[in-house]
């Protein structure tokens, strides 16, 4: 027995019930947009503050004040004798002066400002001297580094109407800073030695040049074990593993691995490759391995989403014309997606840049003031510089942790800039 259904009355839009829902569907879409727009003006207010006040205390990061002095290359103050400096080991003689007292009797020029020069400015006049040895017994103009203090002095860091005890300098070296000033002894300019020094414990010396290398040895190393290993065990899961547990149980312990926290992979280099298989502390090449372990899972993630984009027609017509399966899948499979790969390649390896956590366990954040010579040589990176620069209370410091931040961002952003240039490159369509 068959129902009929009741026939239905065509909508009335002209209703006032039916324009009442018109209008809330129309004030819902309005309201839905305006919070939209209102998160993004959020959002971009807290990114801009953030990037205004980094660079506000980073950009003087990258200058130097410098102070003039005369210096009288004098063989009895730097304790040498001329003769043994013109035989062969000459070098090596003047290697070994006493630069600090030639430094000292230099610095006794500036009358009240003699104690304004950095405690390592008599590595300039070394540096000087070892360039050009017939320097010696001659009198030379030379610009050498000032104190932190006043190196702030000269870029307005300090209020100096504000009282003397919470200004953070004295009023000596106020005095100082300002005879300098007026007897026209005061250059500010770029500050090579930031980007090209180590560490050190004075701000006017610190630079960002062994975390920088610290960083590109460790990458390095990084890129050469994950992107490898990350893209075969791609192909392997996507192309030859066949279906069943032991397939299942591997993927879902790679995509538990990718969520897993950075500090767990520092607590694994710390057990394995430090303290069993006895690989050297705080050395890029522990740092790069742990940081292959913790982004490889991310790459075979983005590596097989990349496969299974290319159409099955690209195997099927490779196959058809007798190519091997392994020739399908590396010069068919992989050259289409080659863009998608590179990109979860490059997005990893720029989270392994940015991480802190891992590396602290590893021993990375120990002082070095030497520029790495090598994967085992110990080392730093730009991440745990800027930490260990935070933690400092000297307040040169800051604009240096600024700065290093600045750098830091450049080089992320253009790393993103560069997995959205090989995508755009290397992308195929069919």
């Amino acid at each position: 027995m068959s129902s009929v259904l009741p026939e239905r009355r065509p909508t009335d839009w002209a209703s006032p019930a039916m324009q009442s829902r018109i209008a809330a569907r129309y004030r819902a879409e309005r309201n839905f947009r305006r919070l939209g727009a209102a998160a993004l003006v959020i959002a971009a207010s807290f990114l801009a503050f953030l990037l205004f006040t980094i660079v506000r205390d980073g950009w003087s990061g990258f200058l130097r004040t410098e102070a003039k002095v005369e210096v009288t290359f004098t063989p009895a103050t730097l304790g040498v004798d001329p003769a043994a400096v013109s035989g062969p080991d000459g070098k090596a003689v003047l290697a070994r002066a006493d630069y600090l007292a030639l430094m000292n009797e230099a610095a006794k020029g500036l009358g009240p400002a003699s104690g304004t020069l950095s405690d390592a400015a008599w590595l300039g006049l070394r540096d000087q001297l070892l360039a050009d040895p017939a320097l010696l017994g001659k009198r030379v103009t030379l610009w050498v580094p000032v104190r932190s203090t006043i190196d702030l002095l000269a870029k307005g860091k300090f209020d100096l109407a504000a009282p003397a005890d919470s200004r953070g300098v004295s009023d000596r070296e106020v005095a100082a800073w300002r005879w300098l000033e007026q007897q026209g002894r005061l250059r500010t300019g770029f500050n090579s030695a930031f980007l090209g020094n180590a560490d050190s414990t004075e701000p006017e010396l610190a630079g960002i040049g062994g975390a920088a290398l610290g960083s590109l040895f460790t990458l390095f190393i990084t890129i050469i074990i994950a992107f490898p290993l990350g893209v075969l065990s791609a192909v392997w899961l996507e192309e030859y593993a066949p279906k069943g547990r032991l397939a299942d149980l591997i993927e879902l312990s790679i995509n538990n691995l990718a969520a897993v926290p950075s500090i767990i992979f520092g607590l694994l280099g710390l057990a394995f490759f430090l303290n069993i298989a006895g690989l050297p502390r705080s050395s890029p090449l522990v740092g790069g391995i742990t940081l292959a372990l913790m982004i490889m899972p991310v790459i075979v993630i983005a590596a097989r989403v990349a496969i299974k984009a290319v159409p099955p027609s690209i195997r099927d017509a490779a196959l058809g014309i007798g190519a091997s399966p392994i020739q399908v899948v590396f010069q068919h499979v992989l050259p289409l997606a080659l863009p998608g790969i590179m990109t979860g390649t490059i997005i990893g390896i720029a989270r392994a840049l940015g991480e802190t956590a891992p590396l602290l366990l590893i021993g990375m954040r120990a002082f070095v003031t030497d520029v790495p010579q090598g994967l085992t040589a110990p080392a730093t990176v730009l991440p745990m510089q800027v930490f260990l620069w935070s933690d400092d209370v000297q307040r040169g410091f800051v604009e240096k942790t600024s700065a290093a931040i600045l750098v830091l961002l450049v080089i992320l952003i253009a790393m993103n800039s560069l997995a959205i240039h090989l995508r755009n490159r290397f992308e195929r369509r069919w």
